[in-house]
């Protein structure tokens, strides 16, 4: 009670000057109550007078979605000072358009314009637009383009259905985009495995012009429009039946022994040998054999018909009939998409494409061994310096380049308005290769790099005025490239137990088929390094070089 006492008394005491308030009301001054309580100090962010009436947003976290959010006008991750200019380059296809933002850091890439009609309302439908980008980068995968490219395609069709914080992953059988709604929104993410791989260029550029539609502010497509064209994509059958398939199997490995010095005889049985070969692997496909199996088979053919000229009396090049075949089974399509993808840096996915190459190589070399190793036994003599003494017959040989790219491109189900362009391209790589090797004595490896250099510009150039992919013009005019007469050699050389030298030849073809992945990449690079891209200065000066500098 008297601590009770002393408070009261303590409270009534009366306060000093000192301690009054200096916005409190003077004495002797009539002040109503309400008044009082107005003139009392009040915090600065109070709602002035004669705005009572406008909704005020009510004090939340400062990680909360601000209220005036939508799904369709996000607003961008981050803007520099001086600003970033909207992205909307018309003149460049949007491979370079958006393989420049993509080189690009995340902070400072531009903000997109979405190239389609979005629902206010709703925003786009990020569920469905996830699943669209994963069904094209897999047929994309698929059909052999590179990382980088399925990469670019995946980016493209979120950021145009208005999904700008993307980010697309690539690897050799899985494709996963990850988009961030918002800082403060859970991220959502999804993935697709691709199971089974096919060869249809003719379905890869019907792609790519779904792509290049949908990155265009002028066509509209809707996700159901895009949906309906990409199933019709996937039923379209392919434009050459199994018959003419077969046939162009065995004219590219007629082609290839004429190449290497073959005549009439040589051709024919190299044919033939290929056809076989061909059905062969078709059979053990039909049964559910894995690739490796297929590769082995498919190498037998041609190998036993050469050992069979051979054992004959007759005065023809039988080395050649093998190394035909060679030509036809050489995986150089996985090859150049191995080695692009480990020069862009995707390392994971390029040391999964070079191991199938070995693979696939191995089992051509297990094929070939097995009945060179029976035809030894059976009397055969070989010598392995004859696959080494091409006869030089330009005229010829330029005409059997030119064949052998018309049937590859067959092969890999081009369409036929592209046929021509990279029947001539091949022609045109095979003039430069002959005229440098031959006629300037230039060794074999900086011969073909160089050929493989134009082949890989001459490519990429065609694709841009086509606005399609680059792999239909420069895929099939490497054919007459391939190291077939090197391998051959080499494999010669290891029957008759003179490993050493085998190796060595195999290495020396091993060294040609890099320096045409690497050529073609090379050309490919150059085209893109002297043509601007309008709109994205900035971006052209960040080489793709530093994206893996580490620093």
């Amino acid at each position: 009670m008297a601590e009770g006492e002393g408070s009261g008394a303590e409270d009534r005491k009366p306060k000093s000057d000192e301690a009054r308030s200096a916005f409190a009301v003077p004495h002797g001054v009539g002040v109503e109550p309400e008044a009082v309580e107005e003139d009392q100090p009040t915090s600065e962010f109070a709602v002035p007078d004669g705005l009572a009436s406008v909704a005020v947003e009510p004090e939340g976290s400062a990680f909360a979605t601000p209220h005036t959010y939508s799904a369709a006008h996000s607003p961008p991750a981050y803007t520099g000072p001086p600003g970033l200019p909207v992205t909307r380059l018309k003149e460049s296809p949007w491979q370079d358009r958006m393989r420049t933002v993509l080189r690009m850091p995340v902070d400072v890439r531009p903000v997109p314009e979405p190239s389609q009609r979005l629902a206010v309302e709703t925003g786009p439908a990020v569920g469905r637009v996830l699943d669209l980008t994963l069904r094209i980068g897999e047929l994309l995968l698929s059909g052999g383009e590179g990382a980088e490219d399925v990469e670019a395609a995946m980016f493209a069709v979120a950021r145009s259905y208005g999904l700008d914080r993307c980010e697309p992953t690539v690897t050799f059988t899985l494709l996963s985009i990850t988009h961030q709604p918002s800082l403060v929104d859970d991220p959502v993410s999804a993935n697709r495995t691709v199971r089974r791989r096919g060869t249809d260029y003719t379905r890869l550029s019907a792609v790519f012009a779904l792509v290049s539609d949908i990155t265009a502010h002028e066509v509209d497509i809707s996700l159901e429009d895009a949906y309906r064209r990409l199933a019709e994509i996937r039923r379209n059958r392919h434009p050459y039946p199994g018959w003419v398939l077969t046939g162009a199997a065995g004219l590219l490995a007629g082609a290839a022994s004429t190449l290497v010095g073959g005549g009439v005889l040589v051709f024919f049985a190299a044919a033939l040998g290929a056809v076989l070969g061909d059905r062969l692997a078709w059979l053990c496909a039909g049964r559910g054999l894995p690739e490796f199996y297929q590769f082995v088979v498919a190498a037998m053919p041609p190998a036993a018909m050469g050992v069979a000229l051979k054992m004959t009396d007759l005065d023809v090049r039988s080395s050649a009939v093998i190394t035909g075949g060679l030509f036809a089974l050489l995986p150089g399509r996985a090859l150049v998409a191995a080695v692009q993808d480990g020069l862009t840096g995707y390392y994971i996915t390029a040391s999964a494409r070079l191991l199938e190459v070995m693979y696939l190589f191995i089992g051509i070399i297990m094929g070939v061994l097995v009945v060179l190793y029976v035809g030894v036994q059976f009397g055969s003599n070989p010598q392995p310096e004859d696959v080494l003494q091409i006869e030089q017959r330009p005229l010829l040989q330029i005409a059997a380049s030119m064949v052998l790219v018309f049937t590859f491109a067959i092969l890999l189900q081009q369409e036929r308005s592209t046929v021509w362009f990279v029947t001539l391209n091949g022609g045109i790589a095979w003039v430069i290769y002959g005229a440098l090797h031959y006629a300037a004595k230039m060794p074999p490896v900086p011969s073909t790099a160089i050929a493989a250099g134009l082949v890989g510009l001459f490519g990429q150039l065609l694709a841009r005025h086509r606005f399609s992919s680059a792999l239909p013009f420069v895929t099939a005019a490497i054919g007459p490239l391939l190291p077939g007469s090197a391998t051959y050699y080499g494999l010669l050389l290891i029957a008759e137990n003179r490993l050493n030298e085998g190796l060595a030849s195999l290495t020396n073809a091993a060294a040609i088929a890099l320096a045409i992945a690497i050529g073609v990449n090379l050309g490919s690079e150059t085209s893109r390094l002297f043509m601007r891209i309008p709109g994205a200065a900035s971006a052209a000066k960040r080489s793709a070089a530093k994206r893996t500098r580490g620093f």
